[in-house]
């Protein structure tokens, strides 16, 4: 008898567990379970002025291998892109700044770098760090914001740190751990950097040739349509309320009452969704799951026509605290990142792809504002930063709710936690383990999907 496997969850993790159990077993019965209009998750490509472009995740780091490998192994290695080379911008006190270089995460290794961003204090107080008292213990994770505004001064995290940080995670240095955001930085510590600036340097990779990211052309459904392809996957367009204990495997209950039978199963949802699914039968897993805070965010995706005069940069990052400094002004500005979309992977067609990100953790702005609300609100953001006030030809919105989970300080080991606690024959996949990337995506669902192949599920 062949054995059966449901995917809860349609997104990128639920795929790639889906194609690694097709794969080492092509007769096995494999359902995917995702009530959305299509498939992908937060990897979602519209078209926009008649050209493709991402509305959730853009972008993949090109030196972790497991993006490029796997769309090797499915023959899209030739689709695989990198940027122009064009660089971000920082947008701090009502200017744009170059995005300072030789950092982690927005942490600098020298203090010139964020000359100009900074004040001349915050500068003599990075320049004496060396020279000050450290002390560090090995295994310790605080937050970002912690560690570098107390070694560096809050005007790094403000203007440098959180601009990075806000962009990944819809968070902050406050709410992220060091252990998430850089891991590299908390081993320096941990092999005994006598300070946060030593520690910096020799956390540092080499320099990279060739673009740090990639993305993938035509967007990333030309990944989504090959994993659900070569997975030969059944899609149930249902979501899944309930998994119960059966007498073998799993009993899956869906919003229809419609109960499914599964040997094993991939729970590849975000975290608030997980605990409603296994509470009656991995209470520990749930309650780790309760723990992981989760941000939104909307993005407004928007065609300017060719030729609108916009920087030769990559996009920019905002400075955290910039719509607090502003809110008595006209024009605060709203957005927490601009994507230039045209700028970063090369123009095609006679339009200029722009997307501008709002949301943080901690606000409702994602589920409270309106679609004209964030219309409007781009188009002041266009003009404010760069002086744009031209009408686009072509524009979307998409909201990503409670999608964009917080790496606390103990995140590592509360994953571990959530882990332990599920039977053998289940396992859980997504974005807010072992990394928020598409590249960790793939490696956790690949990993969740190899426990399943070795947990006995009969053939």
């Amino acid at each position: 008898m062949n054995a059966s496997y449901a995917v809860v969850g349609g997104g990128i993790s639920g795929l790639v567990a889906a194609y690694r159990l097709r794969v080492a077993w092509p007769n096995a019965t494999i359902t995917v379970f995702d009530p959305a209009d299509r498939l992908g998750g937060v990897l979602r490509t519209e078209r926009i002025g008649g050209q493709p472009l991402d509305v959730g995740a853009e972008a993949f780091i090109a030196r972790r291998p497991e993006v490029p490998a796997l769309l090797a192994e499915l023959g899209l290695a030739g689709r695989q892109i990198g940027t122009t080379g064009a660089r971000p911008l920082i947008y701090s006190q009502r200017r744009l700044h170059p995005l300072p270089a030789d950092t982690l995460q927005g942490i600098p290794s020298q203090p010139q770098a964020l000359t100009g961003l900074v004040d001349d204090a915050t500068i003599a107080w990075m320049r004496d760090e060396r020279s000050r008292p450290f002390s560090w213990r090995p295994g310790a994770d605080p937050s970002v914001a912690d560690l570098v505004g107390d070694r560096f001064g809050e005007q790094v995290v403000a203007r440098s740190v959180d601009p990075l940080l806000a962009g990944v995670y819809a968070g902050s240095a406050a709410t992220i751990g060091l252990r998430s955001a850089v891991p590299t930085l908390a081993a320096a510590l941990d092999r005994g950097a006598r300070s946060l600036t030593d520690a910096v340097r020799d956390a540092l990779p080499p320099p990279v040739t060739g673009s740090v990211f990639g993305a993938v052309d035509g967007g990333y459904a030309v990944l989504v349509d090959e994993l659900a392809r070569r997975a030969g996957i059944r899609w149930a367009q249902v979501a899944v309320q309930h998994v119960n204990r059966a007498p073998r495997g799993w009993e899956l209950v869906d919003d229809e009452g419609q109960r499914w039978h599964a040997d094993a199963a991939v729970l590849a949802v975000p975290a608030p969704r997980l605990p409603g699914l296994i509470d009656a039968v991995a209470p520990r897993t749930a309650a780790a799951a309760r723990r992981i805070a989760v941000a939104s965010a909307a993005l407004v995706a928007l065609a300017m026509p060719g030729g609108t005069p916009l920087p030769e940069q990559s996009g920019v990052l905002v400075a955290s605290g910039e719509q607090r400094a502003r809110e008595e002004q006209r024009n605060y500005l709203r957005a927490k990142a601009i994507t230039l979309s045209s700028r970063k992977w090369g123009q095609r067609g006679n339009v200029e792809l722009v997307r501008l990100s709002y949301g943080r953790f901690g606000d409702d702005l994602a589920r409270s504002a309106g679609d004209e609300d964030l219309l409007s609100w781009a188009s002041q953001d266009m003009a404010t930063v760069f002086g744009v006030g031209v009408e686009p030809v072509d524009c979307h919105v998409h909201r990503w709710i409670d999608a964009m989970p917080q790496y606390g300080p103990g995140h590592p080991e509360l994953v571990a936690e959530l882990r332990a606690g599920l039977p053998p024959t289940l396992a859980v996949a997504g974005c807010y383990l072992d990394g928020i990337g598409v590249p960790a995506c793939v490696a956790a669902a690949t990993r969740a999907a190899a426990s399943l192949v070795t947990s006995g599920v009969a053939r």
